[in-house]
């Protein structure tokens, strides 16, 4: 009767019985077709969409609430409830049998094979939702017991259906028709042996059919040639005989052994080789420390004489207070494939906190995609490979999961491989998670998990291939989980029986990886005994002979970053790079002016938009003050207009938090976007900003690394209020601030930070400057809190174009991003220079000050107008424009005053916060203590500021008052 629906035939008629029984039993769109088949009198419709082979079971219009359960098919948790779904086709018939005998006619017959077809159809989609429950991937504990859920008779279907032939049509089989016991046969190896596979979550029917055509016409495993067989038992050899040896050769050292999770190696060699016949050109990897000896060595090709020579550690002098260990250094390298092509690796460098190279990562693919032009992400793809605790404990991998589709941060899908120790140091997965898989917090991405057995590689090998091909074809992330073991403790001198005396009780009498794949080689006939050895041999011997080179000869190497797209750019000491002359042709900025402020024909901004860009053109041609939106605004056009990109990402970044950026507009009537400063760049230069999600860590995360690989460019973060950079204190720490030092890596990024105390509360006051000054060392950053628009204009601009890159951190201001006093002239704005510290305003004579006010921000306004309202003459006033690194030309500034003046360090931050410490450390021996210091601030406290407006108003002039009347070094 529903032929045309194919397997789903028999699903389509237990709805057309529901409805029969009560028509409120099935969906509204049920109701209306078969309304319309057997009361209107009109011919069949076409099938609905929902009514595809791989639903599930559902229709597709499950009620909210109830979709995601009904696309699982487990009822939200619950066992497939088949035996009621099957009653209730009974049930119908029953009807239909009460109405023949009533003497009625019935509206159709219903034979026991249909009813029959339905349950098979059921059974079938049961194994691609479930079927990973039951596979055998955990090479500590296979899967014991009956798989009741899935047995043929929880679907109504009975012993004699098993030789019956049934439709095959949504199966992958190369059949029409198999019979129940082939099909049950093909479902069980596909979804049961040693892959288990969760993808009927996915959204996409093309997604869902085009993996289970590629799973089920293979019934989920890889056939490989001899050649490809003893390619994977050489990778694995590799693997086991490198750690072995250096278990031997230094004995005690960690090395975070790869031992139990060796077939690590053969899938990512799989995994680079099958990328490059895929069209990827460059691999982007970030990894934590288990196993990163042996990835350096064994994939990326890194010279073992070095590893020996880090492990001997025979330079000390090189690393006093820098460096890092071995298995957090980065390397890079060009590996050819069997496809005849190079792709490029690069292993990022990463810290001990282990899942934040992520985001890094991602930013650095990104970077690396744009200047390959690289629009879909097919050429250059990101490899994350985690552990299992850390991918589902770790906050950062959500955050950085959740950029995988966003316009500013998407980067064409991820690879991601879990090395999946079943525990985290000691922890157990019962306490480390509250979900069945380390995975499952990768459900949000709707992405493919194929969960794999450790121990067998070809299986490992098969999943590789898939997550690559998934990922060219679509775009997206798939994640590889490999289940395996941890040999030793999290490192090598810890003693795991401590705490998991039952799971080292089975991982001792564990043969390794490559023992078992030799002998299911040898009953394959593929290889002897003879040739295994062999094999092993020759690769014992390579290191015999590397050690004893390494003992002879010196290869000590220090990181080297500065190739490539780095060789004119460079590091070091701040003092060594000269300033580069920043400003602009006047007439040609207000030409600049002119085309940034002007919209589209018939673009309706919003009124007060339109007006401030009206303003802004209007006060430029009077001579008149610009606020800082206007002077941000036109360093980002004059760098386009020279061909150098920008990209700024943050919360609100497109408008600007405080609305002063307006970077992005969007029209009234139709919600189109138009950026207006990039009108003017120049081809090639690319204007972006982006709004980014509500996250610190792994936005911040991902800009880094874009600045890695974009030397070029002007790339900035925006936090939406200055605390929020608390968030992403793991980057800053251990990226930003330590990456010059530790691994040689320089960045430009620039960190947008507004701070000021303005009665809005704690969080909403301080950047947390000093922790910046805390971490400033060895001119390792630049920290600034400028006053002026011309002083953004200029910073900016000198950010890209002095070759010297190190980090910016600015404090911006919030309230004074309009405030009348704090403008800049066209002209101010277009000659400069940028200045580290701006000098006292005014004719006084520097012999008669009586006193030297030094602060920095917003704080100077306020000093100036109480100077001014009490007649304060003989009080100067200075502003520190650049905290970090400080030079001759605060000294300079302050040489005219005569020895012995109070200098005085005003701050609005309580005293234990803000840049006093940082201050009082460093000033008194950079000016002979010449000039007495002290410092006005408000009173020491565990929170930065008050949450009372009117608390915050009698604190701030608690503070003037001090700056003006007294001399002590003490609190407001």
């Amino acid at each position: 009767m529903f032929d045309e629906f194919g397997i789903n035939a028999g699903f389509v008629e237990e709805q057309y019985y529901r409805f029969l029984e009560n028509p409120q039993l099935v969906d509204e769109s049920w109701r209306s077709y078969f309304t319309r088949r057997f009361n209107g009198g009109g011919a069949p419709q076409a099938a609905p969409a929902a009514a595809a082979p791989t639903n599930g079971g559902g229709n597709g219009a499950a009620p909210n609430g109830h979709a995601e359960a009904r696309a699982r098919g487990d009822n939200g948790g619950a066992q497939p409830d088949a035996r009621a779904r099957f009653e209730a086709v009974a049930q119908a018939e029953a009807r239909r049998a009460a109405l023949a005998a009533a003497d009625e006619p019935a509206p159709v017959s219903i034979s026991r094979k249909v009813v029959a077809q339905a349950q098979v159809t059921n059974l079938v989609n049961a194994y691609r939702i479930r079927g990973h429950m039951f596979a055998n991937v955990n090479p500590l504990h296979p899967p014991t017991g009956a798989r009741d859920e899935l047995a043929p008779s929880a679907f109504g279907l009975r012993e004699a259906d098993l030789d019956n032939v049934f439709s095959a049509a949504g199966l992958f089989a190369g059949k029409s028709e198999l019979t129940l016991r082939e099909i049950v046969a093909l479902c069980d190896e596909t979804y049961c042996r040693n892959v288990g596979v969760e993808f009927m979550m996915i959204d996409e029917l093309e997604e869902r059919t085009w993996l289970q055509e590629r799973m089920e016409s293979t019934r989920n495993r890889l056939h490989l040639k001899r050649d490809e067989q003893i390619r994977v038992l050489t990778k694995l050899t590799d693997a086991e005989v490198l750690e072995q040896f250096l278990g031997k050769a230094y004995q005690g050292a960690k090395r975070f052994s790869l031992e139990g999770a060796e077939s690590l190696i053969p899938l990512l060699d799989l995994v680079v080789d099958h990328a490059g016949a895929h069209e990827v050109e460059e691999i982007v990897i970030g990894m934590a420390h288990r196993g990163r000896l042996n990835v350096l060595c064994n994939i990326l090709g890194k010279n073992v004489r070095e590893l020996f020579a880090a492990f001997n550690d025979s330079h000390p002098e090189w690393h006093f207070g820098s460096g890092d260990v071995k298995y957090h250094l980065g390397y890079s390298t060009d590996r050819a494939t069997s496809a005849g092509r190079n792709v490029h690796l690069t292993l990022a460098f990463n810290p001990s906190h282990l899942e934040w190279v992520n985001p890094v990562v991602e930013g650095r693919a990104r970077a690396k995609q744009e200047r390959r032009g690289d629009r879909d992400g097919r050429r250059v793809m990101p490899l994350l490979i985690h552990g299992d605790a850390a991918f589902i404990g770790q906050g950062v991998v959500p955050e950085t999961l959740n950029l995988a589709g966003l316009e500013g941060y998407r980067t064409g899908g991820t690879v991601h491989v879990i090395v999946n120790n079943q525990i985290g140091f000691t922890t157990d997965p019962s306490d480390a998670r509250s979900t069945r898989y380390a995975t499952d917090i990768a459900r949000m991405l709707k992405a493919p998990v194929f969960h794999v057995n450790g121990e067998d590689p070809e299986a490992v090998a098969h999943v590789a291939r898939l997550a690559v091909e998934f990922r060219q074809r679509f775009g997206k992330d798939a994640i590889i989980d490999m289940y395996c073991f941890r040999k030793w403790g999290h490192n090598e001198t810890d003693e795991p029986r401590f705490t998991q005396p039952l799971m080292y009780s089975l991982i001792d009498k564990r043969e390794s990886v490559r023992e078992v794949y030799v002998k299911r080689l040898l009953e394959m006939g593929q290889v002897t005994a003879e040739q295994a050895q062999q094999i092993a041999e020759s690769r014992r011997q390579h290191l015999v002979s590397a050690l004893e080179e390494t003992r002879k000869s010196d290869f000590s190497k220090k990181p080297d970053a500065m190739g490539g797209v780095w060789a004119k750019y460079s590091g070091g000491a701040d003092a060594a790079v000269p300033e580069v002359d920043t400003s602009v042709d006047p007439a040609a900025l207000l030409e600049t002016l002119r085309r940034i402020s002007s919209l589209p024909e018939g673009f309706e901004a919003h009124r007060t938009v339109a007006r401030i860009f009206r303003q802004r053109l209007e006060r430029a041609e009077k001579g008149e003050g610009l606020d800082w939106g206007t002077a941000e605004n036109l360093a980002v056009a004059t760098l386009l207009a020279e061909g150098s990109s920008v990209r700024i990402s943050g919360q609100d970044a497109r408008r600007g938090t405080f609305t002063h950026r307006h970077a992005v507009l969007r029209d009234g009537r139709t919600g189109a976007m138009f950026n207006p400063v990039a009108q003017v760049a120049q081809k090639g230069a690319r204007f972006d900003v982006f709004d980014s999600p509500l996250s610190e860590s792994g936005v911040l995360g991902f800009d880094y690394g874009y600045s890695l690989d974009r030397p070029d460019a002007l790339v900035c973060w925006e936090a939406q209020f200055g605390d929020f950079v608390n968030s992403a204190q793991v980057i800053i720490d251990q990226f930003i601030t330590a990456a010059e030092d530790k691994w040689h890596r320089l960045s430009g990024i620039v960190l947008l930070l507004p701070h000021g105390f303005e009665g809005a509360g704690p969080e909403h006051s301080s950047a947390r400057l000093e922790r910046f000054l805390q971490l400033a060392a060895e001119d390792n950053i630049q920290v600034c809190n400028l006053t002026t628009p011309a002083q953004i204009f200029h910073a900016l601009r000198r950010q890209v174009m002095r070759p010297l890159r190190k980090p910016l951190i600015i404090m911006t201001p919030k309230s004074y991003l309009r405030h009348p006093d704090a403008t800049s002239t066209l002209a101010e704005i277009a000659r400069g220079p940028y200045r580290r510290v701006l000098p006292d305003v005014g004719e006084r004579d520097p012999q008669k000050v009586s006193r030297i006010l030094l602060c920095s921000g917003k704080v100077y306004y306020e000093l100036a107008a109480a100077r001014k309202e009490r007649g304060a003459d003989d009080v100067a006033i200075l502003r520190l424009e650049q905290l970090y690194p400080l030079n001759r030309e605060l000294t300079d500034a302050l040489a005219p005053y005569k020895d012995g003046t109070p200098l005085v360090w005003v701050q609005e931050e309580p005293w234990n916060m803000g840049a006093w410490f940082y201050l009082n450390a460093r000033l008194p021996t950079l000016l002979d203590r010449r000039l007495p210091l002290h410092c006005v601030s408000r009173s020491e406290t565990a929170s930065p500021a008050t949450g009372s407006a009117a608390a915050h108003k009698v604190e701030q002039q608690m503070l003037l008052d001090a700056a003006f009347d007294s001399l002590k070094d003490r609190a407001a």
